[in-house]
């Protein structure tokens, strides 16, 4: 398959430059599955877009630390661009601003996090269970980093994970999947990050961050199901 990652990360400072970027990491996550596959990066944060997104077998849109209600007009096109996709029923997963873009994209609403930032490892409830994710445990672990959050889905979608009550995944048709959380981060990443964003985080998140970090997350799994989405989604 020929998926492209459309990459919003808007981080450009030193320590990002220090470790894999988005484009990177994704193309990893996939090839973990699915070796064979070939993964094309475009910075459509930098208004890099595809010239035609229908020549591709799927896309996937990564996390940033910009805000999809920003208005900025990078924003606003990949908004567009998610809702031709999905009028093309062309697979398509997101990752935590990519699961907001996409839910915002369709009509969905997308809020500040009640209760502040959530940072490290995470345990999701998984509350539906498509073919594709019949492999992933009931509770999902995964990294995630965020102070955003989906409040309402589009029409039409279904809830495929939880976390304290809110939605931490989504699907849309077979043709969209998404998760709050980073399956494409690796425990390195998530421990150098979380001492990039100490002070930021403040001395109880990132406590709680630190005693998270000491278990394993899904990734194997995760990557697997990601792969069997999108073979899933091109035969539906």
């Amino acid at each position: 398959m020929r998926i492209a990652i459309l990459m919003t990360n808007t981080d450009d400072s030193a320590f990002a430059h220090r470790h894999p970027m988005d484009g990177e990491k994704f193309t990893t996550l996939v090839q973990m599955a699915r070796p064979a596959w070939r993964c094309d990066v475009y910075a459509v944060k930098d208004g890099i877009f595809p010239d035609d997104i229908g020549t591709y077998d799927g896309a996937m849109i990564t996390g940033s630390p910009a805000s999809t209600r920003s208005g900025a007009p990078w924003v606003t096109r990949l908004l567009g661009l998610i809702r031709q996709m999905h009028a093309l029923r062309l697979p398509l997963f997101g990752a935590c601003f990519g699961h907001q873009a996409i839910a915002l994209a369709l009509g969905g609403r997308v809020d500040n996090l009640p209760g502040g930032w959530v940072h490290g490892r995470t345990e999701n409830h998984l509350v539906a269970r498509p073919e594709w994710a019949a492999e992933l445990p009931e509770v999902v672990s995964i990294y995630g980093s965020h102070v955003e959050y989906v409040r309402e889905l589009p029409k039409g979608a279904d809830p495929l994970m939880t976390r304290d009550g809110h939605n931490t995944g989504f699907t849309l048709g077979t043709h969209i999947a998404t998760s709050q959380h980073h399956p494409e981060m690796t425990h390195a990443f998530i421990c150098a990050l979380t001492e990039e964003l100490r002070q930021d985080m403040g001395p109880e998140v990132y406590a709680r961050a630190q005693e998270s970090l000491k278990q394993k997350v899904d990734q194997p799994a995760l990557a697997e199901a990601i792969a069997r989405f999108f073979e899933a989604a091109r035969t539906a």
